[in-house]
């Protein structure tokens, strides 16, 4: 394997596990420890840590410390503002763009998605959200959205998992079918109100972290 395939084996392996809490915000990581899991060398987990530390999942003091950052929900706010704004330029671009294929496909996503908040299985259910949002952003050809979507995303996703694991909500699957029925008729206009109303309940979800922490304090 070449070495940018070795760093992003190791920057998904590290970034996946931050995501689910397999590594919990404050916890310490060392190359050493991480490249032997993973059958790397040290060199690819590096350069992954250094990715990790400028994407904010990971922070690092030179010669003293390389951990997990905590989730801070000014954060976590700012990441959705971004990437929200990018899905509405996604699905604004995308929506007259649509075959009946990509329709059917986010459908089927959108099931697969019902069926996982109906289980309470959180991974499923966001992996399910992932594939139904991906198409508007993959129809739409804009790769400077996508990097955004696929930078920042992350840093969500720790807050999402959090907050449905302690019993909250995940989006819902009614708003995913109105994002459907609008892309299938080709809404513009709607299917951009409605993926804004997604996000805007993210931003909702963020604020209720807030309260709980300083309620906490």
């Amino acid at each position: 394997m070449g070495r940018t395939l070795l760093r992003d084996r190791a920057y998904q392996a590290i970034r996946d596990a931050i995501v689910a809490g397999e590594m919990e915000p404050g916890a310490a990581v060392r190359d050493a420890e991480l490249a032997e899991l993973l059958g790397l060398s040290r060199g690819p987990v590096r350069e992954a840590f250094s990715r990790l530390v400028d994407e904010g999942l990971l922070e690092s003091k030179p010669q003293s410390y390389t951990r997990v950052t905590p989730v801070v929900a000014a954060d976590v706010r700012d990441a959705a503002a971004v990437v929200g704004a990018m899905h509405e330029l996604a699905t604004r671009v995308a929506v007259p763009r649509l075959f009946a294929a990509d329709v059917e496909t986010m459908r089927s996503a959108n099931e697969r998605f019902a069926a996982a908040v109906q289980v309470g299985d959180v991974d499923a259910a966001l992996v399910a959200d992932d594939a139904l949002h991906d198409v508007l952003v993959r129809v739409s050809g804009n790769r400077a959205a996508a990097a955004t979507i696929a930078r920042y995303t992350p840093l969500i996703r720790r807050l999402e998992r959090c907050r449905f694991g302690e019993g909250g909500n995940c989006r819902s699957a009614g708003l995913h079918e109105r994002l459907i029925e609008a892309c299938a008729a080709g809404d513009v206009d709607e299917a951009v109100r409605v993926t804004a109303e997604i996000w805007r309940g993210l931003a909702e979800l963020v604020d209720e972290a807030d309260e709980g922490d300083e309620q906490d304090h």
